[in-house]
């Protein structure tokens, strides 16, 4: 079993998209108008979604199908390898199995990629000339950028600006794609000027870039806006990633006891343990962990209430474990984990206590990043490192042979400037700003 890779032939690439809602033993809160304080009509998204991808929002249907076209270009990089990281388990000394789902074979090197297409392709379908976004670390921003291309379509990228100079190769990247890409918060918009006009030396949150791109959206009917992660289509098209996932380990006779995931708004995560949500149901043995950033807590520090998606409140509410919308996380280099808020339905399943959640800090999520790299020669993203370090510690803690499998979400070859600071001892760990985090939280909406 050394070494192992299980590949999928181009066939087995799923058909159906997998929507969780359609089986979850309890109902998902509304998101809320946040003018009237009511469940928020469908119908008021229309203005920066194409209908496709509000319906898909608001679907309870188990199966939703997956376009021909979007499959066709999925079958550039898509089944992914599930892998066996025999040599880490070895430089472990540990008892554990531990596979990992190879999400950085797609061409821009991340899962994202897996709902770009299908955004792009639901917005040409209605017309769209134009999309605007957010992007924190660049992965999302280079998905999207990619996605734009393949159909023809205008970009322009608004990028959290502690990244936009902490990684210009991932600026490179998209610009390669032909987006535009502007460091956030900027003077191009309302909600960025008013941020500067409060903090000139402002360094951005996804909180911000996501008012921004909003913002630009809601202004231009030929834009559309779209989101990278936390929203239900977002994380729906993510489910190709367990779906294929659950067939792998059938193929090899595993069950996972562990499933691990980074988790920034939730989208690698979702992708890969919502497949496995009813399993975990029947047996409830099966440990799901969702992994963050100690200095940007929101599953472990925050409050499950309702909040803007966005720190200009342009967005609904929604309801969501959130450190407040008005949070700036310190600059930390994982910066797609650098968000205020999680994901509904997984905030759902934490507040149920059906999956699980840790916080790590920074520098020993680098030490483990440099061993998995050592042991399996791929440098990893440090969002997808949160998630090599709780499987290594899941590893370390466990005493009897026990199946761990974790979400390698995306490599690291445009981050090397993050691994070049701590080969030089320049990374530190962010304490969680307390002051700032009180504030934020007392600046909650009412509903």
């Amino acid at each position: 079993m050394d070494d192992l890779k299980v590949l999928l032939p181009e066939k087995d690439i799923p058909e159906r998209w997998y929507n969780l809602a359609a089986d979850l033993p309890f109902q998902l809160p509304p998101p809320f108008n946040p003018a009237t304080k009511s469940p928020l009509d469908p119908s008021a998204l229309l203005g920066i979604f194409p209908k496709a991808l509000v319906d898909q929002e608001i679907s309870q249907e188990r199966w939703i199908e997956i376009p021909p076209e979007v499959r066709d270009i999925l079958r550039l990089w898509r089944p992914t390898p599930l892998r066996r990281a025999a040599r880490l388990e070895r430089a472990l000394n540990t008892k554990c199995r531990i596979y990992y789902k190879d999400e950085s074979v797609s061409p821009t090197g991340s899962h994202k990629t897996n709902t770009a297409i299908a955004q792009a392709y639901y917005n040409k379908k209605a017309g769209i000339e134009r999309i605007s976004t957010e992007t924190g670390a660049g992965q999302w921003g280079s998905a999207l950028s990619f996605a734009c291309n393949v159909f023809g379509m205008k970009c322009r990228v608004y990028m959290v600006k502690v990244s936009y100079n902490q990684k210009p190769f991932r600026r490179c990247l998209m610009h390669i794609w032909g987006a535009e890409v502007v460091a956030s918060p900027s003077d191009q918009t309302k909600a960025g000027r008013h941020m500067l006009k409060q903090d000139p030396h402002c360094q951005g949150s996804l909180g911000m870039a996501i008012s921004e791109a909003v913002e630009e959206a809601a202004g231009d009917p030929k834009t559309n806006y779209s989101l990278g992660s936390v929203l239900n289509h977002v994380l729906l098209h993510q489910t190709v990633i367990g779906l294929e996932a659950k067939k792998q380990l059938e193929i090899i006779g595993e069950k996972p006891d562990f499933l691990v995931g980074c988790v920034g708004g939730g989208s690698n995560f979702g992708g890969l343990v919502f497949p496995f949500i009813k399993d975990k149901l029947d047996r409830p043995s099966l440990r799901i962990v969702a992994v963050e950033p100690s200095a940007c807590p929101s599953m472990t520090k925050g409050v499950y209430q309702y909040d803007f998606g966005d720190t200009a409140a342009l967005t609904p509410l929604i309801k969501m474990f959130t450190l407040g919308h008005n949070f700036m996380p310190p600059g930390i280099h994982a910066g797609g984990l650098r968000y205020h808020g999680c994901s509904p339905i997984v905030s759902a399943l934490l507040d149920k206590k059906i999956v699980e959640a840790r916080s790590l800090h920074q520098t020993g999520v680098f030490d483990a990043a440099l061993l998995f790299a050592q042991t399996e020669g791929i440098v990893p993203a440090p969002e997808t490192a949160h998630a090599i370090k709780a499987a290594i510690d899941i590893a370390k803690d466990e005493k009897q042979s026990k199946c761990i499998v974790f979400n390698f979400s995306g490599h690291g070859f445009l981050d090397l400037g993050s691994y070049e600071k701590y080969l030089h001892g320049e990374l530190k760990d962010y304490p969680l700003p307390v002051h700032e985090l009180e504030k934020s939280l007392g600046e909650l909406p009412k509903v």
